[in-house]
């Protein structure tokens, strides 16, 4: 059954805004409240951008995929408040493990959204380099649902190990957020992490974005409990939180991280969000999913109750309209450039699949050059 817009708030759902943008904190904001302090009116606005953003390079990216120029375009509509408000909460040393939808948490962090469209293309394995100053520590894409759960609890291990934690300097303590969905959660390798989390008390948070469908399976058939109870087993807290409520995402991972960075181990944040288009590209939603409820989740679409709480607040037409065309600019230029790619040479097939030369490698590569050769010049 869709809830209407009457629905109670779930009592143990971390709120600050609600679906009709009024700053209204639910009972178990409290602790969370002062990681408001942080921000003032630009943060604000620069929120707001974040999103509005993202969500015209997802419109970009679906057109492309349509016509006949990427091969996949994974959708993050409906998310954007969750990825804004928890990458908006790490800090520059912190590191980043995101699944293959967290376009946004990227680009806050400095990667080029081209990245992203090379990758759904086929020019390239990864996009961006995670090592690269620029992209400030977001490590690659991982389309093997969970299993980046555990290379980000085992980075965090060696933060742990290299002394990087609990020193009490918040310029260089470090932390590690790995996202991933709600299907995930039904991975082992999403178990084993907690796990060695658990075991080794590492500096992290693991962010779950509840989108309700694990492709066309929905989440009351993942779980019969809320899914931000299941790291308690474990030994690891959880919370919820309402992830269409970008200030909410913001504080509740703040508090988190810095409580990693501290020394205090790991959490589970669960996000409740909404995944308004398909899963990717190749999904029909309509399949599985009927319109009440889709219209249901449009009315907290987390752009429109972010803009209400800034009209609010007293921010003018002026900015939303140039945040707009801001917006419209980027995805035309990422829409140019993604057109622009060449296509990558035969022999990068074989790069940086292992870290050291290999002969199997290395004899692939000879076979590919005496079979292009066999051809002759012209080929």
């Amino acid at each position: 059954m869709v809830a209407t817009n009457d629905t109670p708030r779930p009592a143990n759902t971390v709120q600050l805004l609600t679906a009709d943008g009024r700053f209204q904190p639910s009972d178990l904001a409290g602790e969370y409240l002062p990681y408001l302090e942080r921000l003032d009116e630009n943060d604000y606005r620069t929120f707001y951008r974040d999103m509005v953003r993202v969500r015209a390079i997802d419109n970009e990216g679906a057109n492309l995929q349509r016509q006949g120029q990427l091969g996949l375009w994974v959708p993050s509509r409906g998310q954007e408040g969750a990825q804004v408000g928890s990458a908006r909460a790490a800090k520059p040393q912190d590191n980043l493990f995101p699944s293959y939808r967290e376009h946004v948490v990227g680009m806050i962090r400095g990667i080029d959204p081209v990245g992203i469209m090379g990758l759904l293309r086929g020019t390239t394995h990864g996009g961006w380099d995670p090592t690269d100053p620029a992209v400030r520590n977001f490590h690659l894409y991982t389309l093997v649902i969970g299993s980046h759960a555990l290379h980000a609890t085992g980075y965090a291990l060696g933060v742990k190990l290299d002394g990087k934690v609990g020193t009490g300097d918040e310029n260089s303590d470090e932390a590690v957020i790995a996202y991933f969905g709600d299907g995930a959660t039904s991975q082992g390798d999403v178990s084993e992490a907690f796990v060695f989390a658990a075991s080794y008390q590492t500096p992290q948070v693991f962010f779950l974005q509840n989108n309700h469908w694990a492709i066309s399976v929905p989440v009351t058939t993942q779980s019969r409990t809320p899914l931000y109870l299941r790291s308690s087993g474990f030994g690891i807290p959880g919370v919820q939180l309402d992830g269409n409520d970008v200030l909410a995402a913001y504080a509740v991972t703040a508090k988190h991280l810095d409580d990693a960075r501290n020394g205090e181990g790991p959490s589970l944040i669960e996000a409740l969000t909404y995944r308004m288009g398909a899963h990717t590209s190749s999904d029909d939603p309509t399949k599985y999913r009927t319109e009440d409820e889709e219209a249901h989740w449009a009315e907290r679409d987390p752009i429109l109750r972010f803009r209400i709480f800034l009209e609010q607040q007293g921010v003018g037409q002026a900015f939303f309209d140039a945040a707009q065309e801001e917006a419209a600019d980027l995805a035309a230029d990422v829409r140019r450039r993604t057109m622009e790619l060449p296509p990558p040479p035969p022999a990068s097939m074989f790069e940086h699949v292992y870290s050291e030369p290999h002969p199997v490698m290395d004899e692939q590569r000879r076979w590919l050059e005496d079979y292009e050769a066999s051809f002759g010049g012209d080929a």
